[in-house]
């Protein structure tokens, strides 16, 4: 493993993550169903790998080179028949450099970024990466090959977060540029305007595609707990601050939580999956949040 692998998707998140992929898989399966069936099947697509034959595979699907060969039956996969193509949309934005424990809000992202590509990439789905400010900074194609996840990792290696955000732009530029439907993840501070985010999602919404949000927060942000007279540096040009912690607590809580219920308020009209994350929160327990209740949504929309 990389020294780039080891920094954003470390050994023992790899053993943990591993215990969720028969829970995700269920979900992936499932909660896209319609995307799962190619509208190019049986066109001349781009040959992406080999998986192994399960039983409901179509026989006439089965590479016979490959069998004399090993003896043993796999299936030709083409990357427009990938079971989900996911968009992971990153934000560089300067607040993204904050971090009160052993991660910044950004690291914290990026690790979040790569663990999901490699449950998507171990499942042969396909998810490609967005870098973002005001911006696009970077962006790495969707693919289900392998070898996608070095790519991935090398990105979020390079970037770095700077500028302010302009996330509803952000999410109108993919929206027109996403013409396939899948599933477009949001990984950010949400330190936006609310107006435009909002609409941003919902335009993606009435594009068909699928929507979640992990909302990354550090302790700090969320509970606040400093003590003596304090210098508060502002970021995105906010401008700095030098207060009593203490007198301000309340408020700034009371301030905090109405932010956090408004964007759940707001996505959970759009059925958009809605995650706040603390940069404390171990990593495998963020992604088994997400993977549950998705499972529990697809119950429901059921019954």
């Amino acid at each position: 493993m990389t020294q780039t692998s080891r920094r954003f998707l470390p050994p023992e998140a790899v053993a943990r993550i591993s215990r969720l992929e028969i829970l995700a898989r269920n979900v992936v399966e499932g909660f896209l169903s319609g995307l799962h069936r190619s509208p190019y099947f049986g066109q001349s697509v781009e040959f992406a790998q080999h998986r192994e034959y399960a039983p409901g595979d179509d026989i006439r699907r089965i590479d016979w080179k490959v069998w004399s060969k090993t003896d043993k039956y796999y299936i030709k996969q083409y990357e427009e028949e990938t079971n989900l193509r996911t968009t992971l949309l990153v934000d560089l934005s300067e607040s993204m450099q904050f971090g009160s424990g052993k991660l910044t809000k950004y690291e914290y992202a990026c690790q979040l970024a790569a663990a999901l590509s490699y449950m998507l990439l171990r499942q042969q789905d396909s998810v490609g990466i967005t870098t973002f400010d005001s911006e696009i900074r970077s962006r790495v194609p969707a693919s289900s090959k392998q070898n996608h996840l070095h790519a991935i990792l090398a990105t979020l290696e390079h970037d770095q977060p700077a500028k302010k955000t302009d996330l509803q732009q952000m999410l109108a530029q993919v929206a027109d540029e996403q013409t396939r439907r899948g599933l477009i993840v949001v990984i950010s501070d949400l330190f936006v305007d609310r107006d435009g985010l909002f609409k941003g999602l919902k335009l993606l919404r009435t594009r068909g595609h699928d929507v979640m949000v992990m909302h990354v927060m550090d302790d700090q942000e969320l509970d606040f707990n400093y003590a003596g007279t304090t210098k508060f540096e502002g970021m995105e040009e906010a401008g700095d601050l030098i207060c009593d912690p203490r007198s301000l607590r309340d408020g700034y809580v009371e301030a905090v939580t109405k932010f956090v219920e408004e964007l759940n308020r707001n996505c959970a009209r759009q059925m958009i999956d809605f995650q706040t994350i603390r940069t404390s929160q171990h990593l495998d327990a963020a992604l088994a949040y997400y993977v549950t209740h998705r499972v529990g949504m697809r119950k429901s929309v059921r019954n």
